[in-house]
């Protein structure tokens, strides 16, 4: 009789592997295009975020204020970014240019700043 609920159970094991074997296959995220929703906010709002905070903000530089620091501009307001030499990867911008920044918001005692990691030029037709 042991034998038998050795054997039963054997083959159940082997029928519950072969049918969950097509679903595990189905299961392999071989990756495909996914569009990008980024949430864009305000400099007014990035100002009032948390230390270390991803940020996405859309809007202009307006100015170069030395050491890697410019003066950002949306329409809630200015903010400085500091923007790495080796994070501009080929973008040249002037204060007519829209901008996608992506960066982490930068609380200091007195002062916020955005530390960028990306930018990027907006397409005239996907500009506010």
């Amino acid at each position: 009789m042991k034998k038998t609920n050795f054997l039963a159970g054997a083959a159940l094991a082997v029928m519950t592997l072969a049918l969950t074997q097509p679903l595990m296959a189905k299961d392999n995220n071989k990756g495909g295009f996914v569009e990008e929703t980024i949430s864009i906010v305000s400099v007014a709002d990035a100002k009032n975020m948390k230390d270390d905070a991803y940020v996405v903000l859309q809007g202009t530089i307006q100015q170069n204020l030395g050491d890697e620091n410019y003066l950002f501009k949306d329409d809630s307001g200015t903010v400085v970014i500091e923007i790495d030499d080796d994070d501009w990867n080929g973008v040249t911008v002037g204060p007519q240019d829209v901008v996608i920044i992506k960066g982490q918001v930068d609380k200091g005692w007195t002062n916020v700043e955005i530390d960028v990691d990306e930018i990027s030029k907006v397409n005239p037709a996907n500009s506010k």
